[in-house]
Order: structure tokens, then sequence, then C-alpha cells
């Protein structure tokens, strides 16, 4: 059984950085992928696994969890990776007006 849970926990985990990564999968770094299996095969015959695993599934969940609630973010809030001056524009938009062209400092 300690098998097919430590193999369900790493698989978990893996896949939920790799969807989380911002890099493509050819030139995603391996780095986190191998330091979770070895956290994993060092923990494997230790004590205290089925807590061990379950933290992992905790781990696993919050990672899901986070990446569902920035594509909520996203998708209900389009103003929030604007500048000031943009969110400023698409502000006005949104309710009918057009910002003023503002003059560039001649000299």
């Amino acid at each position: 059984m300690a098998t097919t849970q430590h193999r369900s926990a790493y698989r978990a985990i893996v896949r939920e950085v790799n969807r989380a990564s911002i890099y493509p999968r050819a030139t995603r770094p391996q780095a986190v992928a191998s330091h979770i299996r070895g956290i994993l095969e060092e923990r494997r015959d230790g004590d205290d696994n089925a807590r061990f695993y379950h933290d992992m599934r905790n781990a696993a969940t919050f990672m899901l969890a986070q990446r569902t609630h920035k594509a909520l973010l996203e998708r209900y809030n389009p103003l929030l990776g604007l500048s000031v001056e943009e969110r400023v524009k698409k502000t006005a938009n949104r309710v009918g007006l057009d910002m003023p062209a503002t003059p560039k400092d001649e000299e």
C-alpha cells in the first residue's frame, strides 16, 4: 500500500507543479520534480507514513486551489495586471467616457 500512496502523492504534486509552471514543457527545469522525488524517497520508509502522505495530498490540493484562484481572478477581475494609466483608461471606457489625450512635454 505504501508504494501506491507514494506514487499517487508524487504524481499529484508533480502534476500540479507542472501545470503551474510558466515555462514551456521542453524548457521546464526539472529541479523541483527531482527535489520532490528526493523528499518522498527519503520519507517512504520512515515513521508516520500515513501522516506524511496526508500532508503531501494536502499540498497537492493547495496547489490546485491556488491555480484555480488565479484563473478566477484573471477571469473576473480584468484590471488586475494593468498599470495605473491603463486601469484608468479601461475604467473610463467601461462607463462610456474617453480619456483626454495627455500632452507630451516639449523641450
